[in-house]
């Protein structure tokens, strides 16, 4: 056993799977590409079961034609023929993501359209995603997992006999196969990069996205009494670059390409105007005071003005963290965005609630009044009307 399977050659041999391939040529593209291993297949089923679910889910957002948006972004990005098999879901979650799956299904979290500007920042994201697609990620990474848990368990038996410390050598295993999800975080910027800057897109946009998610991270920390900063270093564990190593080289690669052309931030604010009241109700919820007041400052920088919706949005904001200094400077905010046009009934309700906790009694009730003449079967017109009579 020794001479067969000596140490140093089995830990070689085990790592070897979790190695990152370098960036391929890619071929033409085929679009009615099917799967031809076993490991593909078994993947694809667990996608279309997934994706079932997502077609079905109460979660996914069907109206506004924002998943028509999306796909029209996706295939201007990498081209009408690569994206012609692509079916997008938007799915309503406050938070950043976007993926896709080995069968040509891609997901998009609704928190990602307060956090991109522009069709352009939009595009390097999606492209990002169709790059893992296009790369087979998905599989590789599947069989790199694979080979890697399978060695470690053979470990377990090889190494009495080797002398080699097991501890070591997975611990080998492990960290070099969070450097090859790395790897593959890194390939799929440079090919995403390639496809933005092929559509006309600006080719900052990529490094952009990452530069803005860096702010809102420090803006996050600040609002929960922390020291901002971000990690200069991949840890052992970490399987994605760090944002700053991402802007960082995608700016760079930027660089020595074409500037490209108009990011479309006018189409992008036009697409998403339907949906945004309720993508900024869900934001100011999730209790990240930081975050969300610097996406609402960002937003208010990109569109060139606090708009109504932006002021009610931080209003809202302010109430509902609720200290006392908090409820004065979103009754001063409601008035604001009624001033600048908002008229939904709500403003009336939550800043009469705002001026009740803050001891202005006879201001809350009046508003809470005019709340319940603007909407008289309200389902909460009873609880308000108990609040007026107190």
């Amino acid at each position: 056993m020794r001479r067969l399977l000596p140490p140093l050659a089995l830990m070689a041999g085990l790592c070897a799977p979790a190695i990152a391939e370098p960036l391929p040529t890619l071929p033409p593209y085929t679009a009615a590409y099917e799967p031809t291993t076993v490991d593909e297949r078994g993947q694809w089923m667990m996608a279309d079961e997934y994706e079932r679910e997502l077609r079905d889910s109460p979660r996914r957002i069907r109206d506004g034609g924002i998943e028509a948006y999306v796909r029209s972004v996706l295939c201007r990005a990498v081209g009408a023929e690569r994206c012609q098999g692509v079916r997008v879901y938007v799915m309503e979650v406050p938070a950043t993501n976007a993926s896709m799956m080995a069968n040509g299904a891609m997901q998009v979290w609704s928190g990602l359209f307060l956090r991109v500007h522009d069709e352009g920042q939009l595009a390097a994201v999606l492209g990002h995603e169709f790059a893992h697609f296009e790369l087979r990620h998905g599989v590789r990474g599947f069989k790199a997992k694979r080979g890697t848990t399978d060695a470690m368990a053979w470990l377990q038996v090889l190494g009495g006999i080797t002398n080699t410390s097991v501890r070591d050598v997975q611990t080998t295993l492990v960290g070099s196969l969070y450097r090859y999800d790395r790897d593959q975080e890194t390939q799929a910027d440079l090919l995403g990069l390639r496809y933005l800057a092929a559509s006309g897109y600006p080719a900052g946009s990529a490094a952009a996205v990452w530069q803005s998610m860096m702010a809102e991270e420090d803006a996050r920390a600040v609002g929960h009494g922390q020291r901002p900063g971000q990690k200069y270093a991949s840890g052992f564990l970490d399987d994605h670059p760090t944002n700053l190593h991402r802007a960082t080289a995608l700016a760079e690669e930027a660089a020595r390409l074409p500037a490209g052309g108009d990011a479309r931030a006018d189409a992008y604010r036009k697409a998403i105007a339907p949906l945004l009241p309720r993508l900024l109700s869900a934001q100011v919820k999730i209790n990240d005071f930081g975050g969300s007041d610097y996406i609402l400052s960002s937003l208010a920088t990109a569109d060139g003005g606090w708009s109504a919706e932006l002021l009610y949005a931080r209003a809202e904001l302010f109430r509902l963290r609720g200290q006392p200094r908090d409820l004065q400077v979103a009754s001063g905010l409601y008035r604001d965005a009624r001033a600048a046009g908002y008229a939904g009934p709500e403003l009336d309700r939550n800043l009469g609630l705002a001026l009740l906790r803050n001891g202005q009694t006879d201001e809350g009730r009046t508003a809470l009044s005019a709340y319940l003449a603007a909407s008289p079967g309200a389902s909460d017109a009873r609880a308000i009307a108990a609040l007026i009579a107190n």
